[in-house]
């Protein structure tokens, strides 16, 4: 493969501790010719030193914007608003091509720049399925902090732990009443983690995909205790749960747990609600009287960053290895170059290696 720069950025939001990269993963890399730079991290959950032992590059935090053109930035969430211009080429989860908010922003700094978004949820097979996401994470601590807050468990402000403490919270104790549950989108990865937390918490959830979403039972629905929602829609679709439905005074439901967090997108099939939730503060009250609460979440994976980035890393480290040769990372700067087209903004040419 061509030589490949790869410069680890460090997150700006303050509650994201995971990586897309893991110290072990990064050994790899350099063990077979990347050039691997790593920014320092306050809240990163692996240490510098562990980069810098396998033979990783460091530099103070948010340098990336002076590095060398042809280098390839990877991180996870959103970039800071400065610079204006975006020269490289970018690998992280953009949530740039769905309508959402600030998205055609993002997609102009790209054209101004002449850089390129390679969006890491869009990073599929020949036959559109993801190569790496943290799903199974964000579904099972979706389901994991619904069941804390509907037996008054939750406690805010949230804190990263681990797997083994986390499951002994969920862990039903005497007193503990029975209750309801349903997971939309249960077959998916994100069901998949949400339907674990469930068991682990001692619920057997009713389970919906495709088909009960077609022909949506909005009754049953409303039936239920609990609903983590883990649908991610990619065309328009009838909403699951409507502003007229809070109103329904037979309405059982009380929590919610939006693992997708499609706010603001016109696909968005919870539309009852136009923010997100924080650490700080992770459940809204959408409803008084029923009462219905919501956690909406959108770095829930970060609550368990050891697991979710080891996983990750994993899963991503043979798509970077690969980087110069196309596939899948070809399909994406294919998909940007569309997008932005699309909103009239003029995108640089030229092969992935030399965008």
């Amino acid at each position: 493969m061509t030589e490949l720069h790869l410069w680890l950025r460090h997150e700006p939001r303050t509650t994201e501790r995971r990586t897309p990269v893991v110290p072990s993963d990064a050994r790899r890399l350099v063990e077979n010719g990347v050039t691997l730079t790593v920014e320092e991290s306050p809240q990163r959950i692996f240490p510098i030193e562990e980069y810098e032992a396998v033979g990783a590059r460091v530099v103070p935090a948010g340098s990336w914007v002076s590095a060398p053109r042809d280098t390839v930035i990877l991180g996870l969430k959103e970039l800071p608003d400065e610079p204006k211009e975006l020269t490289h080429r970018h690998i992280f989860f953009g949530h740039a091509y769905k309508g959402q908010p600030g998205a055609s922003d993002l997609l102009r700094r790209f054209g101004a720049g002449g850089g390129a978004l390679l969006d890491l949820e869009y990073l599929v097979d020949e036959n559109g399925r993801r190569l790496a996401a943290f799903g199974f994470w964000a579904g099972y601590l979706g389901a994991a902090l619904a069941v804390l807050q509907h037996r008054g468990r939750l406690v805010a402000p949230l804190t990263p732990t681990s797997k083994e403490e986390l499951d002994k919270t969920l862990q039903p104790a005497a007193g503990d009443e029975e209750f309801s549950a349903l997971v939309i989108g249960a077959l998916g990865r994100s069901g998949r983690g949400a339907r674990v937390a469930f068991s682990t918490a001692g619920i057997e959830p009713t389970c919906w995909d495709l088909p009960e979403t077609q022909n949506l039972d909005r009754p049953a629905l409303l039936a239920h205790d609990v609903l983590v929602n883990c649908v991610l829609a990619t065309t328009p679709v009838p909403p699951f749960l409507r502003e007229q439905d809070l109103d329904d005074p037979t309405r059982r439901l009380r929590t919610v747990s939006d693992v997708t967090c499609d706010v603001g997108s016109p696909l968005n099939v919870l539309p009852v609600y136009d923010r997100t939730t924080e650490w700080d503060d992770p459940v809204r009250q959408l409803h008084d009287r029923p009462p219905l609460d919501l956690i909406a979440i959108d770095n829930l994976p970060s609550l368990l960053p050891r697991e979710s980035s080891t996983d990750f890393s994993a899963a991503l480290l043979p798509q970077l290895l690969e980087f110069e040769t196309g596939g899948a990372w070809g399909r994406c700067l294919d998909l940007f170059r569309t997008k932005s087209r699309e909103l009239g903004i003029a995108v640089a040419e030229g092969e992935l290696g030399h965008v």
